[in-house]
């Protein structure tokens, strides 16, 4: 899913992952907008699926423990535990969709040359 979300970024931010500053020519500042644009729009993709997916996952969790609690109250303790691994993996994916986000925001290597 991470890899995914890094693919789509890369798709819409292509200059971020550029090494080289002197790609962009400095005379034309619609490129500074559509780089930045585009780093924001992949941000904003990587957060949104990632978030997305984890909702599912944790709703999917709680809905098969809750299930399983109906069909053997005896067994809550150990359904309720395996439910919260399960949750804390899920939302592990939301975590690293917003460090996703968050590298394609702020830590571009054109943020000086697009900002000054």
């Amino acid at each position: 899913m991470v890899l995914a979300l890094v693919a789509l970024g890369a798709l819409f931010a292509p200059g971020v992952f550029a090494a080289d500053v002197d790609v962009i020519p400095a005379h034309d500042p619609f490129i500074k907008v559509i780089f930045s644009v585009g780093a924001m729009v992949a941000a904003g993709f990587a957060i949104g699926l990632g978030c997305i997916g984890a909702g599912a996952g944790i709703g999917s969790a709680a809905a098969g423990a809750s299930e399983a609690v109906g069909r053997n109250p005896a067994a809550q303790g150990k359904i309720m535990m395996t439910m919260m691994v399960g949750m804390a993996m899920a939302e592990s994916i939301a975590i690293y969709s917003l460090v996703v986000s968050l590298i394609l925001l702020y830590v571009n290597p054109y943020r000086a040359f697009l900002f000054g």
